[in-house]
Formats: C-alpha cells, structure tokens, sequence
C-alpha cells in the first residue's frame, strides 16, 4: 500500500494552500473580528480620559494599567483555556470585558477621579479576551507537523499587525467624530459579538488537557526554558512598539506637524505587514532558532539607529527598516512553541508571548514618555535600542535551551501529555486528514 504524498511544488507554503484547510475560515473571520478591538482599546481609553480629565498624564496613567493588568493576566487565562477548553474560557471572559468596559466609561462621563478609573481599569486590561493566542493555537492543532505552519505564524502575524493599523484609526474617528466615548463602546461591542461566535466554532478548537497522564499535574509553558527565552525576546519587541509610539509623536511635535505621527507609524507598521507577508511566503532552508537569532540582531542593529534622526524622511526609512526587522523575530518565535512546548500547555505559551509584548509595551511606553519629557524624542528612541539589546544578549546566552532535545523529538500522546520517540527521516508525513506530504529538511 502506497500512502499519497505530494510533490515539493505543492508542499510549498502559500496562504491560499493555508486558508483551504478544513474548517480554517470558520474561525479565521470570527477570530479577526474579535481581536479588532484590542487594537482599539488603549487609544479609545486614552482619547475618553483625556477628553473628561483635560489631562494627557491621567489618560496615561489609566491606559497603562489597562496594559499592565492584561499581561499579568494572560497567562492565567492561557492555562485555564488548555484545561477547560477555549469556548469555556471565552464566553463568560467576554461578558466580563464587556461589563468592566461599561463601567469604565460610565465612570468617566460622570468624571470620576483619576483613582477610581485606575481601579476599574484593572478588571477591563484583565479580561481582555485572548483570541490570538486561542487562533495560533487551533493553527498549531491542525498544522502540527506540516510545513505550513511557518505560514500560519507569519499570517497571524500580519492579522495582528493589520488590527493595530486598522483599530486606532477607527477608534480615533468614533471618538472625535461622533462621542468621546464612541470608542471603548465600539470595542465593548465587538468584543462580545466577535468573542461569542469565534467561541461557537467548538469543531476546530483544540482538545482541553484537563487531567495529565498518570493524574499528575500539568506543568506550567513557563516551566519550559525555551518560553522563559522566548519572553525576554518579545519584552524587547515590545520596547521597540511602545518607544515608537511615543516618540514618533514627540517628534512630530518638535517638528511642528503633530499629523506626521500617523504618517511615520504607519511606515513602520507597514513594514512589519510587509515583511509578515514575505515570511510565509518563503520556503525557508535554516532552521527557526538561526532564524531568531538573525531576525533579532537585524532588529536591534535597526532600532539601535533610531536615535540618530533628525529629519522626517530619515526616520521613516529607518523607521521602514526597524518594521521589517520585527516581523522575522515575532512570527519565527510564534512558530518555535510547536517544537518547544507540548500541546496541552500551548495557548498559556502563547498567552505568555502576547503578554511580553504588552508589558514591554506599557514598561516603554512610560519610560520613553519620561525621557521625552525631559530631553526630546531622541532619547525615548533609546528605549527601543536598550530593550532589543539586553533581548539580544539573553538570546545568544541561552540560545541552547531554543533547540528542541536531540535525538529524540517531542509528540503529543493520547492522553495529551508529552512523550519521546525516536527521530524520523525526512520523508513522507501523513496528516489529520490522510494527506501526506513532505518535510523540508533545514539546518539550524
């Protein structure tokens, strides 16, 4: 008996070969329409506050324990989803985001001090629904050892990309066009509609892990060395989007045309989308963790640069350059969790991710603002450079704890727990759905 195998040529990864798995649309749609708001929220805080305290400082101050509670939170979330199953998790997680939202605004209409917003910032940046990591991880489940998978990462990737583009705009053109707080109830409400049909596409969602083989305890994704590499890696990429934001708009202001920031950011996030694309295009020939590590340097000899600017085109080209240099890192280090980290344990890896990222976000974002404040945008650039270069320097320290153990390679048993098998040559594979095909062999 002969098993059906493909040839290179259709191996080959492609977003069309991608988005005709089975079931992918299915939750691909509701998945963009529910994580839209993320793009939303912290521009739509920032923009209400600001409006009923006259007070950009205070809007901040809010805005970044939004930030703050949501990564401490991801994680958690992350766990209980491969425990419970992401339809348990994400309804009652999205009506709670909702109601916080509520309460947030109705409390800043009625002008309540800047204390009482902070604290009821804390359940709205807590239950920000994880809908990206719950996406990866159904790619992860239904792409599990195909070359397609590279392509998924730089897909989800560019869809990030593309709602941080897409959110603040919208968000900004409720706000100032229709109410002040037409924004936060916008993302309230796509959040729950999203968040509720994503969570009725239960056939493609991966199996819970509630009990370990043998009735032992999971392990935690951060108990894996690899991750706790991976965190310090996406903490960095998190300094480079929250020293751009602020001082792109520092610099814009000291050139006296504050319009430039939507300009120059969307350079930036242009070349982020542009490279995410190229990424899942390419049929790569090195192995994920030489891939990292080249991505990372390019991106921080890149944003080591930054500071040097002094007149809007330079700072758009190399602000184009830190842009492509991102999407290599972030995508290729999504795409290390299905080698690194065992399947009941996944989307609390990539919860923890999506989490680095915030919190460096919300850490850059006020120490940029600080440096801004006191001696020009030139020295909130320092940020980006500063987080990408310690980044860097733990990556190539631990970069042993990246490779998956040889010889043998990590499988997922029945029961959901991990075991080890010995390697198998690069030949023909068969999948979930009786397809084969081949595996491309890389070198590290």
């Amino acid at each position: 008996m002969t098993s059906a195998v493909t040839t290179d040529k259709s191996a080959r990864p492609g977003y069309g070969q991608l988005l005709r798995t089975p079931g992918a649309i299915g939750f691909v749609l509701p998945g963009f329409a529910a994580r839209l708001p993320f793009g939303m929220l912290t521009i739509s805080i920032l923009l209400l506050v600001q409006h009923t305290t006259g007070s950009y400082g205070s809007a901040g101050i809010v805005a970044a324990v939004t930030g703050v509670s949501m990564a401490l939170s991801a994680p958690v979330m992350g766990k209980l989803t491969d425990r419970r199953g992401q339809s348990a998790v994400l309804v009652p997680v999205v009506l709670m985001h909702s109601a916080a939202v509520s309460i947030l605004v109705a409390l800043a209409l009625l002008g309540a001090p800047v204390w009482a917003l902070a604290l009821a910032a804390v359940p709205a940046g807590a239950s920000v629904p994880q809908v990206g990591p719950m996406v990866r991880a159904r790619w992860a489940a239904k792409l599990e050892g195909s070359p397609l998978l590279p392509t998924a990462a730089a897909f989800e990737s560019v869809t990030d990309e593309f709602t941080f583009v897409v959110g603040p705009v919208l968000a900004t053109a409720l706000c100032t066009g229709v109410h002040p707080a037409a924004g936060l109830i916008t993302e309230a409400a796509l959040t729950l509609a999203g968040g509720l049909v994503f969570a009725a596409q239960r056939a493609t969602q991966p199996k819970p892990h509630a009990v370990a083989a043998g009735g032992e305890k999971h392990a935690s994704a951060l108990s894996f060395p690899g991750l706790r590499v991976l965190i310090v890696a996406f903490l960095g990429i998190g300094a480079v989007f929250g020293g751009m934001q602020v001082s792109l708009a520092a610099f814009s202001n000291e050139i006296g045309n504050p319009g430039a920031n939507g300009l120059l950011y969307g350079v930036f996030a242009a070349g982020n989308m542009t490279a995410g694309i190229a990424c899942g295009a390419i049929a790569w020939k090195i192995g994920p963790r030489r891939r990292l590590l080249l991505g990372y340097a390019g991106l921080t000899v890149a944003a080591s640069v930054l500071w040097t600017a002094h007149s809007m085109i330079l700072l758009g080209a190399l602000g184009l350059v830190v842009g492509l240099c991102i999407a290599p890192a972030l995508i290729t280090g999504y795409t290390m969790i299905e080698s690194l980290i065992p399947a009941n344990a996944r989307t609390e890896a990539f919860t923890w991710l999506t989490g680095a990222v915030a919190f460096g976000q919300a850490t850059a974002v006020t120490l940029a603002g600080r440096l801004t404040d006191a001696h020009g945008s030139s020295y909130g650039f320092l940020v980006p450079m500063a987080g990408t270069v310690l980044a860097l320097a733990t990556l190539l320290a631990l970069r042993s704890s990246l490779a998956p153990k040889a010889p043998s390679r990590i499988i997922n048993s029945s029961a959901g727990s991990p075991a080890t098998v010995a390697p198998e040559a690069p030949a023909a594979r068969v999948n979930e759905r009786g397809v084969g095909h081949r595996v491309p062999v890389t070198v590290d």
